[in-house]
């Protein structure tokens, strides 16, 4: 089994149904979702105008490839609407893929883990819950010891959802 953790965010429609229908369709074609984050509204990242975010992290257990687990993570976005038109532009879902055990990996498609988790609040705030202690393979620091030391000073807040 692999260990396999998922940042995902929707600032487009019911935000906290789109992430509920990403974890839906994660855990049919992806594997089992074994622990999952609370929700977190986030100012956007990329100085562009556009709503706040809802963010949450996964840790899926899977038996797929790496590369098999990035091409369904791409073909849930596209079932789901994503249009990829802007960078850091609003969309109906992100799934970005952050570790994939300790793999460290770099093609034009894909960067494992991802080269920019470390800088983003609305990343380690909800990595944090699922899990504090996991080691970033390449800084050799935990999901806690990074945000510490992150200098993101945009609004992250959790959410209690009625």
């Amino acid at each position: 089994m692999n260990d396999l953790l998922l940042g995902l965010g929707s600032n487009q429609g019911n935000r906290s149904a789109n992430l509920a229908m990403a974890h839906r369709l994660l855990s049919r074609t992806v594997g089992l979702v074994h622990k999952e984050s609370q929700l977190y509204e986030s100012a956007p990242w990329g100085g562009i105008e556009q709503p706040a975010y809802y963010n949450q992290v996964l840790w899926v257990k899977t038996m797929l490839p790496l590369e098999a687990a990035f091409r369904q993570c791409q073909i849930l976005e596209q079932k789901m609407g994503r249009q990829r038109s802007q960078k850091w532009g609003p969309r109906i879902i992100d799934v970005d893929l952050l570790y994939y055990n300790d793999v460290q990996l770099e093609t034009p498609e894909l960067v494992v883990p991802h080269p920019q988790l470390q800088d983003r609040r609305f990343v380690l705030l909800p990595l944090c819950d699922v899990a504090p202690h996991y080691e970033h393979p390449v800084l050799k620091r935990s999901s806690k010891e990074l945000l510490s030391v992150c200098s993101d000073a945009l609004s992250v807040t959790p959410l209690v959802l009625a």
